[in-house]
């Protein structure tokens, strides 16, 4: 069975990404602490214990998932701007991008008697038709211990080259065990699944996921975060969740205001009230500059 590499929680951007880009997933020990995960718990449970379960196969007929947990939960939204991930992300993703974005916040809960999901990639949110890049960079943090028994998640290290219709077979999967306050890091392109929970607990894990700045988010914060939310929160967290340009003319919009009463095309922030009107424009010079280096062939 293949062993999936553990890092401790002060690892570098750079022996993140160097596993991370030989393997495709790692283990990051003890992230959390004990307070932590007990805040997390506090702040989540209300949520968790009143969604239903999955109504598929896929979802998982003895699973729950729940979302929108910046909105929900202050210490959610600490560990989506968690510096160790967020740094890792950036350098994994910015090749690909001016901006990256916050793409998922879900906390699986895996019940007693749930079967094992099927292997997939996460890539797939998109189909098939992203090839040439890797669009996301993938963490599920164990708020209780994972292990084989209770629904640890099913990874293939090494799969990232692998065509997408191929199917692991069981010396190929391996299992993402590790304590509680761990967080799995996982590229887009690796093969993973939910594991099968034949213990009699609850296996429960946050998934926070990241990806271009330039693709659809597979939650769509922009609802599950409305600005009247938005706007109470840090403006890194504001722009990490989508609240800002994806890259200099990507995602301005115009106010559906009377005639005369506002500008006409502005960025993102200007819905959360922190926008200069007198630069209200597409994008700063700054992302101008990013793109035209882009076309220029300078970006490294």
């Amino acid at each position: 069975m293949p062993k999936l590499e553990m890092l401790s929680a002060s690892a570098t951007t750079d022996e993140i990404l160097a596993v991370l880009k030989r393997d495709g997933a790692l283990i990051l020990k003890d992230v959390l602490t004990p307070d932590e995960i007990a805040q997390v718990k506090k702040e989540t449970m209300p949520y968790i214990e009143a969604t239903p379960e999955g109504q598929d196969d896929f979802t998982g007929h003895h699973t729950t998932r729940t979302g929108a947990l910046v909105a929900r939960s202050e210490a959610c939204r600490e560990m989506v701007a968690n510096k160790t991930i967020t740094d890792a992300a950036q350098a994994f993703l910015k090749p690909f991008c001016e901006r990256i974005q916050l793409h998922l916040t879900q906390v699986i809960r895996i019940k007693p008697g749930q079967p094992k999901q099927q292997i997939h990639r996460d890539r797939w949110a998109w189909g098939t038709y992203i090839t040439n890049v890797e669009p996301q960079f993938n963490t599920i943090w164990a708020i209780t211990d994972f292990t084989k028994e209770n629904g640890a998640t099913q990874v293939c290290p090494g799969s990232l080259d692998w065509p997408d219709n191929y199917e692991p077979s069981d010396d190929e999967i391996g299992y993402a065990e590790m304590p509680a306050g761990s967080v799995l890091v996982y590229s887009g392109g690796v093969f993973h699944g939910g594991g099968a929970n034949i213990s009699n607990g609850d296996r429960i894990g946050i998934n926070i996921t990241y990806t271009l700045g330039w693709l659809r988010q597979e939650e769509n914060q922009y609802l599950s975060c409305p600005p009247e939310i938005a706007k109470t929160l840090s403006p890194e967290l504001q722009a990490l969740i989508g609240y800002s340009m994806g890259s200099y003319a990507l995602g301005y919009y115009s106010p559906p205001l009377a005639p005369g009463e506002g500008p006409e095309m502005v960025p993102p922030e200007y819905a959360l009230g922190n926008t200069d009107l007198e630069a209200a424009r597409f994008g700063t010079a700054e992302l101008l500059e990013e793109v035209s280096a882009s076309v220029r062939g300078e970006k490294a």
